[in-house]
């Protein structure tokens, strides 16, 4: 069975949902608590034994591969003011040189094109496929829990979490067949069905582990929803011919690109954090005993 060494991030995105703040900074880039949201991705990849790290980007996107380069300024200025602290969690977060590649998108056409473009720096080898706007909070990461099933079963991997039944038409939907040491095989894959048309409430949830095969598939998949090239659409030509499993991942998970979930990833990893866990929660705690009473009191006139 072939390692999974390498993973894709696709990063292309505009992030309108968050202008203007997007206009000048990648969606990527907007800090959960003290961290690029991109920051939490990699970490996950990287505690589940990835070892090569793979950027879908686009125009306006250079300051994500700033980021995971060497600041000489920034080095040589906290080295002259002793702060060790600092020095050493830039030196954890830093990708050995070699380990971490860029590639663009030039035409906004969708995931399963995003991932394509990704097709020579992955090569003839499975791959993990994080999207970046889904951050997730667990004390084992998903994908680390999602290669261990893979080691076991093989084909291809994704994470699934359940929904309300009434809301499967938003989600992308796998049908639940055998359970299969910590997964169960997939036995169906629908786009936003009604509920009624429904295999299970499981639905993807933006962690995924492939086999190469997609590529070529990708290479000549005609558009879908929206006018762009859909992964699931590929995924389920590649079911035909491959096995596919679902991990149930039950930890908490932020959809990052809207602002609902961005603010509540903050608060939730917030709340994770001993050294400002305290704090936080009682300044939480005095927002809402200000808040509540002013709108009730606004309801009343």
């Amino acid at each position: 069975m072939r390692k999974v060494r390498k993973a894709v991030f696709p990063v292309a995105g505009l992030g309108t949902r968050f202008l203007p703040a997007t206009k000048a900074i990648p969606k990527e880039m907007l800090t959960v608590v003290d961290r690029p949201v991109i920051q939490y991705v990699v970490d996950e990849a990287r505690q589940a034994g990835i070892e090569h790290l793979i950027f879908v980007t686009g125009r306006n996107k250079g300051v994500i591969e700033d980021y995971f380069d060497i600041q000489v300024e920034l080095v040589h200025t906290l080295s002259d003011r002793g702060k060790q602290a600092e020095l050493d969690l830039l030196e954890q977060l830093q990708p050995t040189p070699g380990t971490a590649s860029f590639t663009r998108q030039q035409s906004p056409l969708g995931l399963g094109h995003a991932v394509w473009c990704a097709r020579d720096l992955v090569g003839p080898e499975p791959f993990a496929l994080l999207l970046p706007d889904m951050i997730m909070q667990a004390e084992q990461g998903c994908m680390k829990r999602m290669v261990e099933l893979y080691e076991e079963t093989g084909g291809n991997v994704l994470s699934v979490e359940q929904c309300d039944p009434a809301e499967t038409a938003k989600y992308g939907i796998v049908g639940r067949g055998n359970d299969v040491s910590t997964g169960f095989r997939i036995d169906g894959m629908v786009e936003k069905p009604a509920p009624a048309q429904a295999p299970s409430n499981f639905f993807i949830s933006g962690r995924y582990i492939l086999q190469p095969e997609i590529f070529d598939i990708l290479a000549t998949q005609e558009k879908g929803a929206g006018n762009e090239i859909q992964l699931t659409d590929g995924m389920l030509k590649l079911a035909a011919r491959q096995e596919f499993y679902g991990y149930h991942f039950t930890g908490r998970t932020f959809d990052c690109g809207s602002k609902e979930g961005f603010i509540e990833a903050n608060v939730a990893f917030a709340l994770w954090r001993p050294d400002i866990r305290e704090k936080v929660y009682d300044h939480l705690q005095e927002l809402i005993d200000t808040v509540e009473p002013a709108q009730k009191r606004s309801a009343a006139e």
